[in-house]
């Protein structure tokens, strides 16, 4: 802090004694501050332990700027996965514990038709039962006509076919209760609601999505993922549509990581290749997805600017162009001018010499561009 002391001359005395001379404090930004009243009139003052203070500079005070800690870069949160919702395998019986269950139901409804008398007489023919004259319905057979019934739909209700490649989130009442991966004819208890999920290995093909390239211009990219469901779980309860939540990482990653035109710098493609995919593999573990690769598939302009890019295209390429023509007609003139004057065909002095080289150039630029590119 730059300060200026000044003294002013001491004040003539008085009737009282002479005047204290007024020592003052004074900046271009502030006005005269006494000295004395910045301290206490102690006349033994207890030392006070000095800092080292800056202090914030103001515009067009000349005062030393403020020096300020930089602020700690902090990564973008990553949600946290639920330790409670984790797959496990559920609890199911072989399906052949539910066809048994089925016929013993079926069995008891047709052993109390028969207790009942109401059975047909071909039924029972054909079953070879004993004839009965039937106790009637009454309270008891209809109570054996609900438990029989009762197991055999609680029996065949059950029945499953479990397929390669597919799973089963089971769920009780809004309780998490398993998953079955197994494969073939299986029992479930039919209280479960079940939850398809397919596990196989999948590819994705997204729509044009937004990007831009290293330089801030907009792009449009078509982007393959190859992911499959890891955790059924937390792919089923722990997020609404994974499906969705999928396209949604991979937008948010297009947005964090430059993508090149095609025909750019080598490796940039497989750079940005690596970058999204390790990305959008971070986001998506929380919800028991595995992302195996994410690869700009198709890469164009945005269509507001599409048009203005293609023509700065084409005048990049024909500059190039012409560039390589004037550097291969120099090349055939400096080799034909050295030839002559090597030879000894012609002897040129310097203004011969700039008269062949101007004559040469322009008939072979004539016939470069007769020829075409």
């Amino acid at each position: 802090m730059t300060t200026t002391t000044s003294h002013t001359p001491e004040s003539e005395g008085t009737a009282d004694g002479p005047a204290r001379s007024a020592r003052l404090i004074q900046n271009e930004a502030t006005t005269e501050i006494p000295v004395h009243l910045l301290f206490r009139d102690d006349p033994d003052p207890s030392p006070v332990p000095l800092r080292p203070a800056v202090v914030s500079r103001r515009q067009g005070t000349g005062e030393q700027p403020r020096l300020r800690r930089p602020a700690a870069e902090r990564p973008c949160p990553v949600p946290e996965a639920d330790p409670d919702l984790a797959e496990r395998p559920a609890r199911v019986l072989p399906g052949a514990v539910g066809v048994l269950a089925g016929m013993c139901g079926a069995a008891g409804c047709l052993a109390t038709s028969w207790w009942a008398g109401v059975l047909p007489p071909l039924a029972v023919e054909a079953l070879r039962l004993p004839e009965y004259a039937g106790a009637g319905l009454g309270p008891l057979q209809w109570t054996a006509y609900a438990a029989a019934g009762a197991l055999g739909l609680f029996g065949l209700g059950g029945l499953a076919r479990g397929r390669t490649g597919r799973a089963w989130v089971l769920d009780l009442f809004g309780r998490y209760r398993g998953t079955v991966r197994r494969t073939g004819l299986l029992w479930v208890n039919p209280l479960l609601l079940r939850r398809r999920v397919d596990v196989r290995l999948r590819h994705w093909r997204s729509e044009p999505m937004a990007a831009a390239d290293a330089s801030g211009v907009p792009l449009r990219v078509v982007v393959l993922v190859v992911w499959r469901v890891r955790d059924t779980a937390r792919a089923t309860l722990g997020v609404e549509d994974h499906e969705a939540y999928l396209r949604e990482c991979v937008e948010a990653a297009l947005l964090r990581v430059p993508v090149e035109m095609p025909g750019g710098a080598r490796g940039a493609a497989d750079a940005a290749g690596e970058a999204l995919t390790r990305l959008v593999a971070a986001d998506s573990a929380p919800v028991g997805l595995e992302v195996f690769s994410v690869q700009p598939a198709r890469v164009e302009y945005a269509p507001e600017i599409a048009p203005a890019m293609h023509r700065r295209r084409i005048a990049a390429l024909d500059a190039q162009h012409r560039a390589s023509v004037l550097g291969s007609v120099v090349d055939s003139v400096e080799d034909t001018v050295t030839r002559l004057t090597t030879r000894g065909l012609v002897e040129l002095d310097d203004y011969e010499r700039k008269a062949l080289v101007k004559d040469l150039t322009v008939a072979f630029c004539a016939g470069r561009g007769e020829q075409g590119p």
